[in-house]
């Protein structure tokens, strides 16, 4: 276990999926923030916080309202709460994130925080070889198409994401693992350009920590893992990072 949130920089997170039907995540996660998160000076949440947002008119929904008080309460205390979209809640907007305390960040985006450059991503993006997924996450990132998604009928919406999720997980039975993780040629070329930082991302439910080494430079990157009604995150107190995993 970490010596304490005295002691630590930031906290980092993904793939939490917060559903009503996903009660025991919930209790998880509003256990985290009233625990571990407490006292640390910023949380990254690099996307997929909710399993599905389909605006943020939906901001008072009972689950969606919980959250973001929980968020507020936290920010209130002296936390920074960042987010970074994920392929679930990428219409997750400025109106929520300004109800729940958070401030929004651009996927990818590089850091500085203690002795280390560190680029935060969801990690979608890096998952070049599903090339029907990049095609659909190139329109849905559109701003023309999410403005004219978002002036429908919220019923609407959250019943073309239903019928877009069961599609979704259809798919998934049907392709390749290694094509639904990253490409190593994406991440190295992603490191390159933003000077070989540490990367952080999401998205593959692998977590992990890897070793590359670009142009001759060292390189590491953290996977986050997805959330089960326990609380896995990664750790940083300016130096050194470390995985726990708080159980309420």
């Amino acid at each position: 276990m970490h010596a304490g949130s005295d002691a630590l920089q930031a906290l980092f997170i993904s793939d939490l999926h917060l559903a009503e039907e996903r009660p025991d995540t919930t209790a998880a996660f509003l256990a985290f923030l009233a625990g571990p998160a407490r006292g640390v000076p910023a949380l990254y949440i690099l996307g997929d916080l909710f399993e599905y947002w389909a605006g943020d008119d939906d901001g008072d929904a009972p689950l969606n309202r919980r959250v973001a008080d929980a968020l507020r309460e936290l920010a209130a205390s002296g936390s920074r709460i960042c987010f970074i979209a994920g392929n679930r809640d990428f219409l997750l907007g400025e109106a929520y994130a300004a109800q729940a305390g958070m401030h929004l960040l651009p996927d990818p985006c590089l850091l500085r925080i203690g002795t280390r450059e560190i680029l935060l991503s969801h990690g979608d993006a890096l998952c070049v070889d599903d090339v029907a997924y990049q095609s659909y996450r190139r329109q849905v990132r559109d701003p023309a198409w999410q403005a004219a998604f978002l002036a429908r009928p919220l019923a609407e919406r959250k019943a073309f994401i239903d019928s877009l999720r069961s599609r979704s997980e259809a798919a998934k039975q049907e392709k390749a693992m290694a094509i639904m993780d990253v490409s190593a040629p994406a991440v190295d070329a992603l490191l390159r350009e933003h000077g070989y930082p540490t990367l952080i991302h999401g998205h593959t439910h692998r977590p992990a920590r890897h070793q590359h080494r670009v142009d001759g430079r060292a390189c590491e990157r953290w996977v986050l893992a997805d959330w089960h009604g326990t609380a896995p995150y990664l750790a940083f107190d300016g130096e050194r990072f470390s995985t726990h995993e708080f159980l309420p």
